[in-house]
């Protein structure tokens, strides 16, 4: 598990600096981590005895509080930390305090976060790091998000990863991918977590990992959105926080790069890499979706251990100075953006992004490297040496574009109230306003989903079978009963309400399958049944049998398959089943009453 090391020595230098320390060796607040010269990380209970023991010793400034328990029992560990005399999420909302949320361990395998996170806490609460910067945020920290999966502890756990000796797994006990979680929210642990983030309402939340993938030099990567998607002047103060975190790394001796290092082809270092927008199932495609920032922090997992450690807790004081000292005026973007979203309805909104297919060459700090064909696996393998570093002349293909932009409905969504009890979980989830209808509405004037295509996941995803529908919206009359839920548009979280209820969005709860039995056939004609129906059509009705006639002549599938030539009359008929690949939910351009 542990290869050879190798790092310039400038970076070296520069990255010993945090971890020297100047608290004394019987101080109660330091990991068993930084006893072990980074070689190792505490168990699970180290950060339950941890967060009370920083609020015991630090009464003014720290509270530890439990935000929520995993299904194994252990409880979920939150430290809120301020010298501005607000340590109350109501009163922080009230007077305007920052308030940023630092969240380790999602994958509990790359653990440096949380490690990083109580040495940059212990340092900032001594002086010795970002001075003053508690007197003007709210700094919630979250050691480990996925404390099942922490203690499912081994060595090589992560396989291509130096450090620390023992880690955790990278999902829950309950086998989900919780860096896959929030928008769909399935996870105790997310729905906690969806419940401290409506609490607090943070400007900014940094999700901090370990990569996975090829060697190189870079060391660290720090993603930002919005960027390159939602509000306008939101992506301003992203770009704004991604470029101070990246300055200051750099000039501390960090390699930084702004995109996530992960090949396009992958094992080739020769296809270079593509820069993206991640759906919302990522903390960076959630986020900016209720107008806030999101960090995502990705270590190289090649680096050792104490180098990840020293990488992140410089990212974590660099965070807190930027809430610092921009903090308000980027909240006041965000009142700005909530407002601007809240009259979102009846325009077009992008719902998914992707780089275009132009490109232009960067330099990249990687390794010598060779590619090979594998007497084990009979493919191409790459192999580095990390004796010579190299500059790598790729392609980057970092202009983003919508791939996916839906024009919103101008009141809102009714959900029938067949599924209003689960939908409205889900929407109570995150935050979103909606209300119930109190009487029926027959035929009321809105706007249908009627899917032409259907293409159901034919493998299991975190649990679901994912569905991707190919339709249109058209105005057509429903009856919508007594009970159905009408979740308007004129809301703050309007792009989350789309992103959730548009059926074609990435990650709504159609693609998740949540309707999946709306697509489903449930009732057939018996062919002897069909066979005399299409008869009667055919006599009766001179241009249907034309263009049966025709459909026989021009496509040569459908002539030669009986199911689909009876199938034609059956759609036809009375008896088809007229609710079949029509999505539930419903639009509406005026908001009943």
């Amino acid at each position: 598990m542990f290869r050879r090391p190798l790092l310039p020595l400038l970076l070296a230098a520069a990255l010993a600096v945090p971890l020297s320390s100047t608290a004394k060796t019987d101080d109660p607040r330091i990991t068993v981590s930084e006893r072990s010269g980074f070689i190792e990380t505490g168990r699970y209970d180290e950060v339950v005895r941890l967060c009370a023991t920083f609020a015991r010793l630090h009464p003014d400034a720290v509270r530890c509080t439990q935000f929520g328990t995993t299904p194994e029992g252990r409880p979920m560990q939150a430290l809120i930390v301020s010298r501005s005399g607000i340590l109350d999420p109501a009163q922080a909302r009230a007077q305007g305090i920052p308030v940023v949320l630092i969240q380790g361990g999602i994958h509990a395998g790359e653990i440096d976060g949380k490690d990083a996170g109580f040495l940059a806490l212990r340092q900032v609460l001594d002086g010795d790091a970002a001075p003053g910067a508690l007197d003007a945020l709210v700094w919630v920290f979250v050691p480990v998000f996925s404390a099942d999966g922490h203690e499912r502890f081994a060595a090589w756990n992560r396989p291509n990863q130096r450090g620390p000796r023992e880690m955790g797994w990278r999902t829950t006990a309950q086998n989900y991918n919780l860096n896959r979680d929030y928008a769909k929210a399935d996870a105790p642990e997310m729905q906690a977590m969806l419940a401290l983030v409506e609490a607090w309402d943070p400007i900014a939340y940094v999700d901090l990992h370990a990569t996975n993938g090829a060697q190189f030099e870079h060391d660290i990567a720090v993603q930002v959105e919005p960027v390159h998607s939602g509000d306008a002047q939101m992506r301003n103060a992203g770009r704004a926080f991604r470029d101070a975190v990246i300055d200051d790394l750099a000039r501390q001796g960090a390699l930084p790069l702004p995109y996530y290092p992960s090949f396009v082809e992958s094992d080739n270092p020769a296809s270079g890499f593509e820069d993206g927008v991640s759906p919302p199932r990522f903390s960076t495609g959630y986020f900016p979706l209720r107008n806030r920032v999101a960090m995502l922090i990705e270590t190289h997992s090649w680096k050792p251990y104490p180098v990840r450690v020293a990488l992140t807790r410089n990212t974590v004081i660099s965070v807190l100075e930027q809430i610092a000292r921009h903090g308000r005026d980027w909240r006041r973007v965000a009142a700005d953006a909530d407002t601007r979203a809240a009259a979102l309805g009846g325009t077009p909104l992008p719902l998914d992004w992707q780089a275009t297919p132009r490109a232009r060459m960067v330099d990249f700090r990687g390794y010598a490297y060779t590619r090979t064909r594998s007497e084990v696996s009979g493919a191409l393998m790459t192999r580095y040496d990390e004796t010579t570093p190299q500059i790598w002349r790729v392609p980057l293909r970092d202009e983003i574009v919508p791939s996916l932009t839906v024009t919103l409905p101008r009141a809102g969504y009714i959900v029938p109230a067949a599924h209003a009890t689960s939908v409205a979980q889900a929407l109570d989830r995150h935050g979103i306003t909606y209300s119930t209808l109190t009487r029926a509405h027959p035929q009321l004037a809105v706007d249908t989903f009627r899917a032409e295509r259907t293409a159901f996941g034919t493998a299991p995803v975190e649990g679901h079978q994912r569905l991707t529908l190919e339709g249109r919206w058209r105005a057509e009359p429903q009856d919508i009963g007594a009970g159905a839920l009408y979740v308007p548009i004129a809301q703050p979280k309007a792009r989350l309400v789309a992103a959730l209820l548009e059926p074609q969005a990435p990650d709504s709860m159609a693609a998740w399958g949540r309707f999946n039995t709306h697509f489903e056939r449930k009732e057939y004609m018996e062919d002897y049944v069909a066979e005399a129906v299409a008869r009667e059509m055919l006599a009766a009705d001179p241009a249907l049998a034309e263009d049966f006639r025709t459909r026989l002549r021009d496509d040569p599938a459908f002539a030669a398959d009986p199911n689909a030539r009876l199938t034609y009359f059956y759609r036809r008929h009375s008896a088809w089943d007229a609710r079949y690949n029509l999505y539930p939910v419903v639009r509406t351009d005026v908001a009943p009453e």
